[in-house]
C-alpha cells in the first residue's frame, strides 16, 4: 500500500506516476494510479499530466455504451407509446425512436461523457439513464406532461438540490445497513427482471419466426455459461472483463442454437436532425407537441420531484460501489454527489433542448465496471463519449447492443451482480443485518426509494440498526432531514400512484 510522505502530497500526479512495469503485478500498478491522481474540479485535466488512458478504460466504456443503448431504445419507445395515446394527433414510429435515440447519443456524449467529466471535472461521474422511471414513462406521458416541461423542472429542482450540498448530505446520512439494504433489493430485482425477459425472449422465438421448433433451452445455456464464466473471471481476479467476454459468449451461443433468426440489422448510419424548433416549435414537426404550457409544466411537477428525491439513493450506490473496490487513500478520485447531481441536471435540460427524451441519473453501466476495473472516471468517460457517437452514427452496431442476449447478459454480470454482491459486503454485523433487513423489506411492499427514505429515518433515530447512532447526529440530521424526504416521496408517489393500493392523486 503506497504511503504518501508531506512532499509526495504536494507532487503533480505526471510527477509521481511510474510505469506499470515497476510494480509486482497490475492490480499494485491500477492501485497506486488511484491513490496518485489529483483531479482538478471544474477546471482543465489534461492526458498524461493529470491521467492516463489504460487497457482496462475500455471495459466500462463499451459496458456503458452496450447499457445506454438498451435503456435509450426503452425510454424513446415508452415516449412514443404513450404520447399517441394520450394525444389523438400524435404518431411517432420507428424511425422517430431512432433518431430521438441517436441525439441522446450524439450531443451529451460530446458535451457531458468527453468535455464534462472527461476534461472539465473527473470527479463528476457521467450523466446517464434513470433506469427505476423507465416503468414510469408511460404514466407520465398519459398524465399530460411535456418532455420538454419536465427536463426544466428536472434542472431546476437538481441546481438547487446540488448547490445547497442536498445530494451529499443525504449520502452521509444513510448507513451501512440501510445502504447494504438498497443495494441488495436493487441488484436482486435488477437479476431477476433480465432473467426472466431472457427466458420470454427465448420461448417467444418459435412464434415470432414461425419455426417448426422450440428454442426455449437457448436462455437456460446463456445464462449457465454466463455463470461459469463470471465465476471464473471472480477466480482468477479478472471481474473487470465480464461484460465484454459475456457479451460475446451469449453472442457465440444464441447464434450457434440457432436464434440468429432475431438478430435484425435496421438501423442505417446517418445523423439526427438537431435543429431545437423541428422538435419543439411545432405540433406537425419532431415530438408533435409544441412548446409546452403551464397544464404541461403542472402535469410534470410530480414525477419531475420524484426523479430528484430517487437520485441520491442512485448516486449512493454508485459511490459505495467505488469505496468497496478502490484502495486507501482514493478520496480524491471518487465521484462527488453533488458535482455529479449538477452534471445531471445541465444534461437532462439540454439533452431534452436539442430534441431528446432521456430522464438522466447518475450512470450505473459506466460507473460499476470502472470501480471494478479500478479505474477513475477521466479516460474510461473520454472513450466511453467516443464510442456513443461513433454507434450512433454508425447505426448498425445498435441492432447488436439491443438484441436480448447482449443486453441481458451486459446489465446481469455488469451492473446488478456486482450491486448485489456490494450490498452483502456492507452488511457485516446484527445492527447492520436489521436495518438491511427492514429496508429490504419496505421496498417489497412501496419501492425502493421510499424504503431509502423510511429506513434512513428510523435508523438514524436508533428505532432500528444501530440504537446508538442517534446520539451521534444532530436534531436535523435525525429528524429534520430524513422526515422531510420521507414526506417528499410520500406525496410526489401518491401524485403519480406509486403507492400500493391509494389511487392516483393527479
Amino acid at each position: 500500500m503506497l504511503q504518501q510522505t508531506k512532499e509526495d502530497q504536494e507532487k503533480s500526479y505526471g510527477e509521481l506516476h511510474r510505469p506499470s512495469s515497476e510494480f509486482a503485478t497490475r492490480t499494485e500498478y491500477l492501485d497506486h494510479e488511484l491513490q496518485i491522481m489529483k483531479p482538478r474540479r471544474w477546471a482543465l485535466n489534461l492526458p498524461y499530466r493529470d491521467f492516463r488512458f489504460e487497457l482496462e478504460d475500455f471495459v466500462p466504456a463499451i459496458a456503458g455504451t452496450i447499457g445506454i443503448s438498451v435503456m435509450y431504445s426503452a425510454v424513446m419507445t415508452a415516449w412514443a407509446t404513450g404520447l399517441t395515446e394520450r394525444w389523438d394527433h400524435v404518431n411517432l414510429g420507428a424511425e422517430w425512436i431512432i433518431e430521438v435515440v441517436r441525439i441522446e447519443m450524439l450531443i451529451p456524449a460530446l458535451l457531458f461523457c468527453i468535455i464534462g467529466s472527461g476534461f472539465l471535472n473527473p470527479r463528476a461521474n457521467l450523466a446517464g439513464n434513470h433506469g427505476p422511471m423507465i416503468p414510469l414513462i408511460g404514466v407520465i406521458a398519459l398524465a399530460g406532461a411535456h418532455p420538454l416541461a419536465l427536463a426544466i423542472l428536472l434542472c431546476a429542482f437538481g441546481v438547487l438540490l446540488s448547490y445547497f450540498k442536498g445530494g451529499s448530505r443525504l449520502v452521509n446520512l444513510t448507513s451501512q445497513g440501510v445502504a447494504g439494504g438498497l443495494l441488495v433489493y436493487l441488484g436482486f430485482m435488477g437479476a431477476k427482471g433480465q432473467i426472466t425477459s431472457l427466458f420470454t425472449w427465448a420461448s417467444g422465438l418459435q412464434a415470432a419466426h414461425g419455426l417448426d421448433y422450440s428454442l426455449g433451452y437457448v436462455a437456460l445455456a446463456i445464462l449457465a455459461l454466463n455463470i461459469i464464466l463470471y465465476a471464473f473471471l471472480a477466480k482468477i481476479g479478472k471481474r473487470w472483463l465480464a461484460i465484454p467476454a459475456c457479451s460475446i459468449a451469449a453472442v457465440a451461443v444464441a447464434l450457434a442454437l440457432g436464434a440468429g433468426v432475431d438478430l435484425q440489422f435496421t438501423t442505417a448510419p446517418g445523423l439526427p436532425n438537431m435543429n431545437p424548433w423541428y422538435w419543439w416549435g411545432s405540433t406537425e414537426t419532431g415530438w408533435q407537441l409544441g412548446l409546452p404550457n403551464l397544464s404541461h409544466f403542472i402535469a410534470s411537477l410530480p414525477f419531475a420531484i420524484l426523479a430528484v428525491a430517487m437520485w441520491s439513493p442512485d448516486f449512493l450506490g454508485h459511490r459505495i460501489f467505488q469505496e468497496l473496490n478502490y484502495p486507501k487513500n482514493t478520496d480524491r478520485v471518487l465521484m462527488d454527489v453533488d458535482d455529479t447531481m449538477t452534471c445531471c441536471s445541465l444534461r437532462q435540460f439540454t439533452g431534452t433542448f436539442f430534441g431528446g427524451g432521456n430522464i438522466t441519473s447518475s450512470w450505473g453501466t459506466y460507473m460499476i465496471p470502472a470501480a471494478i476495473a479500478k479505474r477513475p472516471i477521466p479516460a474510461g468517460a473520454i472513450l466511453l463519449g467516443a464510442l456513443c457517437i461513433i454507434v450512433a452514427t454508425l447505426g448498425y452496431p445498435m441492432d447488436v447492443a439491443v438484441w436480448q442476449p447482449v443486453m441481458s447478459c451486459a446489465l446481469l454480470v455488469g451492473v446488478f451482480l456486482p450491486l448485489l454482491e456490494a450490498g452483502l459486503q456492507m452488511v457485516r454485523d446484527n445492527n447492520d443485518t436489521n436495518a438491511a433487513g427492514i429496508c429490504i423489506f419496505a421496498a417489497f411492499v412501496t419501492n425502493p426509494v421510499l424504503a431509502w427514505a423510511l429506513t434512513m429515518l428510523l435508523d438514524n433515530n436508533g428505532l432500528i440498526g444501530d440504537k446508538d447512532r442517534a446520539a451521534r447526529l444532530t436534531v436535523a440530521d435525525r429528524i429534520i432531514i430524513p422526515g422531510a424526504a420521507v414526506i417528499i416521496c410520500t406525496l410526489a408517489m401518491a401524485a403519480v400512484g406509486m403507492l400500493p393500493g391509494i389511487p392516483a392523486l393527479l
